[in-house]
């Protein structure tokens, strides 16, 4: 058995499983989460928005580009999903994966189910499948493949969002394996789009899903990939780590599903942040620290929490977003690192610049063998005083999860972000609960 029929047919393991109600729980705020943040990163870009519109004046059409009120053509509304979606660096992920696993997979799903006027749950129950492609995929190449440069939203992301989409429109396992030959050859996904004040991170997502939909449509028209497009010595596995000895995990690793290892997040920053700013929040809750008394700030976590993440210069918000320093000056000022704090505006205040300028970040040996497994940061804090905080699984972690009223409030707070009404933005929540609900009619209110 080759590697790609192997790795189909674990998928299709679980594919044959009845999903536990939980797991499904878990996917309906996982959807919430993703309609939330696409909305808000709109709203977070709407000026280059503007002028993307305003140059390529794309073809309009049907389909729902989310938040943006504007209908348009398939393509163009898969794109600008995954564009948006991925905006604020706010959306899923795992950490033992390194992966965004939501975005891609929703926005591809979404315009496929406005097309053939499927229901919620039917495409919840192909999100939870290519939740499960994209994570055991990447899982099972990281952190080498991070390592060699790679993203891999960009790359595992296509595979996710290419067999989420072929059993939500019921391929047969013949034109499944085709989707996913062209998919391996579509993969890529670059991580220089987080250095120097790059504004590109979104645009892997984007290309992802919009090359997922590609892929299937080339399946559909028949065709055909390599037999082996992950297995082969040229293939997807050697491609992406540049070894001939990948071992592929299994599904549903450690007795969960993937999208049950998500995080979600209450910080607008790069997850690696999260485990600093948290315990530089406690700290300023318990002690009362004052950014004028402080110092220096030194922060120990795991190797690759530094590397890309450890800058002191902050060009603009995407570099912000990406910066523990950054983040961490303005969890101990404002007690908070949402929206607002990673605006335009807000990068150019002197008082969090001068207090991120004196935040030192180091790798150390025996947090970074602990990852994935815990993501801790170790937060010391020199004033007249020293001030520790230790961090193992910062909020919205599966082991630290946001309660329900945490996460309707980051879902109520994203919305008016965004400037959706507040009673649409009511019934596109109480509708993901509904049976018998159809995406379009969600849609149709975003």
């Amino acid at each position: 058995m080759t590697k790609t029929e192997l790795y189909l047919q674990e998928i299709n393991r679980v594919a044959n499983k009845e999903i536990p109600e939980a797991v499904l729980a878990r996917a309906r705020q996982s959807l919430l989460d993703y309609l939330a943040v696409t909305c808000a990163g709109q709203r977070f870009q709407q000026d280059k928005l503007k002028k993307y519109f305003d140059f390529a004046n794309p073809e309009q059409g049907r389909f729902t580009a989310i938040g943006t009120k504007k209908k348009l053509a398939f393509k163009e509304a898969v794109f600008l999903n995954g564009l948006n979606g991925h905006a604020l660096d706010f959306d899923d992920g795992t950490n033992s994966g390194i992966i965004h696993l939501g975005s891609p997979i929703f926005s591809l799903l979404l315009p496929f189910a406005q097309l053939y006027d499927i229901s919620i749950d039917k495409l919840l129950r192909a999100a939870v499948i290519g939740y499960e492609s994209s994570y055991t995929m990447a899982v099972s190449i990281q952190p080498g493949h991070k390592a060699l440069g790679y993203h891999a939203t960009g790359t595992c992301g296509v595979l996710g969002a290419v067999i989420a989409a072929s059993y939500m429109l019921d391929f047969t396992e013949e034109t499944r394996f085709q989707a996913l030959a062209a998919a391996c050859v579509s993969a890529s996904g670059m991580l220089m789009v987080l250095d120097d004040g790059s504004e590109l991170k979104p645009y892997n997502v984007a290309k992802s899903s919009l090359l997922a939909a590609t892929s299937l449509q080339l399946a559909q028209a028949g065709f055909k990939g390599h037999p082996d497009p992950i297995g082969h010595s040229r293939g997807f596995l050697k491609m992406m780590t540049g070894r001939d000895d990948v071992e592929l995990k299994s599904t549903l690793l450690n007795g969960t599903y993937a999208i049950q290892k998500s995080y979600t997040k209450p910080y607008a920053s790069c997850r690696y942040t999260h485990p600093s700013v948290e315990a530089a929040i406690n700290l300023r809750n318990q002690y009362g620290i004052k950014s004028e008394d402080v110092e220096r700030i030194d922060i120990r976590t795991y190797s690759l929490a530094v590397a890309g993440h450890d800058h002191t210069e902050i060009p603009g918000s995407y570099s912000a977003k990406m910066s523990i320093p950054y983040s961490t000056a303005v969890g101990l000022i404002f007690g908070k690192a949402g929206l607002q704090e990673f605006s335009e505006e807000k990068v150019q205040d002197p008082e969090i610049l001068a207090l991120a300028q004196k935040v030192h970040v180091s790798a150390d040996e025996k947090l970074s063998a602990a990852f994935p497994a815990k993501q801790t940061a170790v937060v010391s804090i020199q004033t007249k005083e020293q001030f520790v905080e230790q961090v193992d699984f910062p909020k919205g972690e599966p082991e630290n999860p946001l309660t329900d009223e945490e996460f309707r409030t980051r879902y109520d707070g994203l919305m008016a972000y965004a400037g959706v009404n507040t009673t649409f933005s009511a019934q596109v929540f109480d509708m993901v609960y509904q049976d018998g609900a159809k995406a379009s009619d969600i849609l149709q209110l975003l």
